[in-house]
């Protein structure tokens, strides 16, 4: 990347970093000051993006700020998503992924049947529908952007399909957090698999999984959600040819649509990220090192996720501001009932199979 072109993204990024440290300070406030306790009852991250919705729709932000937010958005949200894979070890991360593979596949199987039943009882067209269930059942707004292509979709559609999973991704991010730890009772592995599949957008998954670990100490609820979220993108793979093949009856009509363009390439990096912290605690620990080369090791992974941390709210800042909340009025309500109804069978769904098969786990 040219140098002109990092200096662009800087009043955004900036802009991200600001919304970031000051959700901190309003959570060390409300947490303190208000309540008396050394923990808020609304944690950082949704202060972020309730604080970006505010200030984003309150003030237009400047064409040099948007360039910076949608770096955040992108990259450094990605980023941050890498980092957290500095919290897991290997063990862990095979061991989720175990569990989440067959209720991925359950939660999309279902979501597709039930978008397809809906379109006869609510007129909407069936380039939307594919957007709406790909987006509600694999991986958002990249499911949605990656598919629209290939069965021809109009910009329109693509973005009356992003606004669908923009909209109600954030209200599940916001509320399940709460609702899995009243529902499951602090059970970690079960809340995972719960915002790991409900929720749409992988940043979406991050933060509801940041905020659970916030409110109520759980990283293991972080780790298994993220790790699920993750598994379900790389599903991208099969989905979009799938997608492909049904609507223009197997033959693609993007001659340059490519696996490479859509796979998601972050979760080799989050992958990575648990090979370095099982070698580094191998390799760097009292009994195969010495106590000073430790303790370094220790503050590492506690930098790495402090800023997985840091890198995730600014990102959800970012988010946040980006959304106009005028835009989602104006979009007219039949495709909204279709999506609402598609993310609430998908968390249905989700909860009917934890609670029938984990308990065999």
């Amino acid at each position: 990347m040219k140098f002109h072109n990092i200096k662009k993204n800087i009043p955004g990024v900036g802009l991200a970093l600001v919304f970031c440290l000051f959700s901190q300070g309003i959570n060390n406030v409300i947490g303190i000051e208000v309540f008396g306790t050394p923990k808020s009852p609304v944690s950082t991250v949704m202060i972020a993006i309730l604080l970006g919705i505010i200030m984003g729709n309150a003030f237009t932000p400047r064409p040099g700020m948007k360039i910076g937010l949608d770096f955040t958005q992108k990259y450094i949200l990605k980023l941050g998503i890498i980092f957290l894979g500095i919290r897991l070890s290997f063990d862990e991360f095979l061991k989720f992924g175990t569990i989440a593979i067959p209720l991925i596949i359950v939660c999309i199987l279902s979501v597709l049947i039930l978008v397809k039943l809906l379109i006869k009882k609510v007129p909407i067209s069936s380039k939307m529908s594919y957007l709406i269930a790909i987006g509600t059942s694999v991986c958002g707004a990249t499911a949605i952007v990656a598919t629209a292509p290939v069965i021809n979709a109009k910009k329109t559609e693509v973005a009356y399909a992003i606004a669908n999973i923009t909209l109600f991704g954030v209200i599940a991010m916001l509320v399940y957090p709460y609702f899995v730890e009243w529902y499951f009772d602090g059970e970690a592995l079960q809340a995972g698999l719960f915002l790991g599949t409900a929720i749409h957008e992988t940043s979406q998954v991050a933060a509801a999984g940041l905020i659970y670990d916030q409110q109520f100490n759980s990283p293991e609820t972080l780790n298994v959600a993220t790790v699920t979220k993750l598994i379900r993108n790389t599903f991208l793979v099969i989905m979009v040819p799938l997608f492909g093949f049904l609507y223009n009856r197997g033959k693609i009509k993007d001659k340059n649509y490519s696996i490479f363009s859509i796979f998601p390439f972050f979760v080799l990096g989050f992958i990575g990220m648990i090979i370095v912290r099982n070698l580094g605690d191998q390799f760097l620990s009292i009994e195969n090192s010495n106590y000073e080369t430790y303790e370094i090791w220790k503050n590492f992974i506690g930098y790495i996720k402090t800023l997985a941390t840091v890198f995730l709210t600014m990102a959800m800042a970012a988010v946040g501001i980006s959304i106009n909340l005028n835009e989602l009025k104006s979009m007219g309500y039949k495709p909204f009932v279709v999506g609402l109804i598609a993310a609430v069978t998908v968390g249905v769904i989700s909860l009917i199979y934890i609670e029938t098969f984990t308990n065999f786990i």
